[in-house]
């Protein structure tokens, strides 16, 4: 494996900018590492709370970077190998087909895009340059969650039978005009409820029947399996800015209930046999945030020479696809 440090530019300075900037840091002793040798963002943002609290504290690193003027001059710069492109929806496409381009990779915050065709043809571009091309779906790696998965796949507590999430926060305070412009963002259902669509598609496998009803700012989704499994999903901006974020996750088996609850402590329990037992981090699964192991399995992969990145395009294409079904069963959109 490649002991350097791979250069990372990132594109975007607001709160998910920030966040894998921390992501980077926190990899920094890693067999495969990283160092950010450059950033661009034209508009600075305020670091606001976004779906996580994870931004603060990274000003002191934002200092001690250099900032490119544009992001050509970033492109143009033969040190950075991995670009992180954390702007609004919008321009990720036209920014991540420049970087492949000039044979960066890419890590692309979620939503890639809202034409999951573009997406497809995305991936196409990376592979043709022989890069490898990231979406960020970071409950994929969140060390909790990915517990989760695993014990969902492997039937430890046999099969599941059902599951319920729950992921709700104020509306962002941040770049109102581009997150409250549907057109743009796609609203909660996109920008926020996917991650829950992407988790479900990663640890139940793609549902047979989909219906959701609601609105693109809070919508309650419910996914249907040949198997008799049904897991509902709920995702809101709530009006309120005082509403405090919550991420929720049940999930039914047949010998016992796995429950998630952010800021409880312990976040992650296994209730069976009339108990609760607490998974732990740092024992039963790795400690830091699903944005640093995300961050990690891509830096491992650049390094390995892997053909592939450890989440695809095409798995990005096929969850939004999966939210534009839901779009289309929705009351009010």
């Amino acid at each position: 494996m490649n002991k350097k440090p791979i250069g990372v530019g990132i594109v975007g300075l607001g709160f998910m900018g920030r966040t894998h900037l921390g992501a980077y840091a926190a990899c920094a002793n890693d067999p495969a590492s990283a160092r950010v040798l450059a950033l661009c963002d034209p508009h600075m943002r305020p670091a606001s709370a976004g779906n996580l609290v994870t931004a603060g504290g990274n000003d002191a690193l934002l200092n001690s970077i250099p900032h490119e003027p544009s992001f050509d001059a970033l492109l143009a710069r033969p040190d950075i190998e991995l670009v992180s492109i954390c702007t609004p929806t919008d321009s990720h496409v036209k920014l991540a087909r420049a970087a492949i381009a000039a044979g960066k990779h890419v890590l692309i915050e979620k939503p890639t895009a809202l034409d999951p065709d573009e997406i497809e043809a995305l991936g196409r571009e990376a592979t043709a340059a022989g890069v490898l091309a990231m979406p960020a779906h970071c409950m994929r790696f969140w060390p909790a969650w990915t517990w989760m998965a695993n014990a969902v796949k492997s039937n430890q507590f046999g099969a599941a039978r059902r599951a319920s999430f729950r992921r709700m926060g104020a509306r962002p305070s941040w770049s109102q005009a581009f997150y409250l412009d549907t057109a743009r963002s796609g609203g909660a259902i996109i920008d926020l409820h996917i991650h829950d669509a992407d988790f479900v598609r990663f640890a139940f496998g793609e549902p047979d029947a989909v219906e959701a009803t609601g609105n693109r700012m809070h919508v309650e989704a419910r996914y249907r399996y040949e198997s008799g499994l049904v897991i509902e999903a709920e995702g809101a901006w709530m009006d309120d800015p005082a509403f405090a974020f919550m991420m929720v996750a049940t999930i039914e088996c047949e010998r016992a209930i796995i429950d998630f609850r952010l800021g409880r402590e312990p976040e992650l329990l296994v209730i069976e046999n009339g108990s609760q037992r607490a998974i732990v981090a740092g024992v039963d699964f790795p400690q830091g945030n699903g944005y640093e192991h995300e961050v990690r399995a891509l830096l491992t992969a650049i390094s390995a020479g892997a053909a592939n990145p450890p989440v695809s395009l095409s798995d990005a294409a096929q969850t939004q696809r999966l939210l534009n079904q839901e779009l289309a069963t929705l009351s009010n959109q």
